[in-house]
């Protein structure tokens, strides 16, 4: 299929590489121009990037950057034709998602959601599981593309409904790994090995896949960014957002976003969200000690 691919980060550079890998046509544009995919074609602009193709598939940062890839002087909206489908991997405002697939709709355009999961190493390994948005015959037709970068799709229900589902996602993890990193830091507080503890976490009910994952990480004690703490501090505000508009409260995750606006006003927004850990042993006076320690 002719794609453009729009947006080439953590994920994008990544997902956009395996679906050249697929065979399929792609055209690549980054925000920050330099980035290249082996075997696609760069192009200086969203829209020169979606002139002629098939599928336009964005990967950026907020709801405002893909507003602007859409509808902005250079966006895509001037190279849209009827019969185009636009994928948003973005994770962004349901309502917004909404609003944009409206837009493009008149044009005679389908629009999916399609927020993703696995981070970066399933981006690499193309095994990003996908809740997706959107009509199903549309979403059907995608599927060559969908299994050139994942292993499992999940079909929400109607457009925005994949955003709304990744939010709720984001909205577990953040919660469960906070919970992960106090009980590290009281552990370390009251003497308790934590490198011995967590084989006990992992045989227990406490267990799961985000400990799975990050523990690994944190007993290493590297934070390098598999996702970065500002972009899940963005989708935390986006739920909260979500909350208000739907007249829901959630509690705990206004008392998670204080610890990330500290977290981000003392400089960890660029290192992985894991790092708000190194926030709770600022405050405890203590450090967490790998089994290398």
């Amino acid at each position: 299929m002719r794609v453009a691919f729009l947006g080439l980060g953590i994920m994008g550079r990544e997902m956009a590489a395996n679906l050249v890998k697929a065979g399929h046509e792609v055209a690549v544009w980054n925000r920050t121009p330099g980035r290249v995919i082996e075997g696609a074609r760069s192009a200086a602009t969203p829209a020169a990037a979606a002139s002629g193709v098939e599928v336009v598939w964005m990967c950026v940062a907020d709801t405002k950057a893909v507003e602007e890839v859409l509808f902005g002087a250079q966006g895509i909206e001037s190279s849209l034709a009827e019969g185009m489908t636009i994928v948003d991997s973005s994770t962004i405002s349901p309502s917004a998602t909404r609003q944009f697939a409206e837009r493009v709709g008149k044009r005679g355009v389908h629009y999916v959601d399609a927020p993703m999961t696995g981070s970066k190493a399933g981006a690499q390994a193309g095994t990003l599981t996908f809740m997706i948005g959107g009509d199903e015959g549309t979403i059907e037709s995608l599927n060559p593309l969908f299994t050139a970068m994942g292993k499992q799709f999940f079909r929400m229900g109607e457009t925005s409904k994949g955003q709304a589902t990744k939010l709720a996602m984001n909205l577990q993890i953040a919660l469960i790994y906070e919970g992960f990193a106090e009980a590290l830091t009281l552990a370390t507080k009251l003497g308790v090995d934590t490198a011995a503890m967590l084989p006990l976490i992992q045989a227990s009910m406490v267990r799961s896949g985000v400990v799975d994952y990050k523990a690994p990480f944190v007993m290493k004690r590297d934070f390098s960014p598999n996702f970065p703490l500002r972009l899940m501090h963005k989708d935390i505000r986006l739920a909260l957002d979500a909350a208000r508009e739907a007249r829901v409260k959630l509690p705990a995750l206004e008392t998670v976003e204080e610890i990330y606006e500290v977290a981000a006003e003392d400089g960890k927004g660029d290192l992985d969200y894991a790092a708000t850990l190194t926030l709770l042993e600022k405050w405890a006076g203590v450090e967490v000690k790998g089994a290398s320690a």
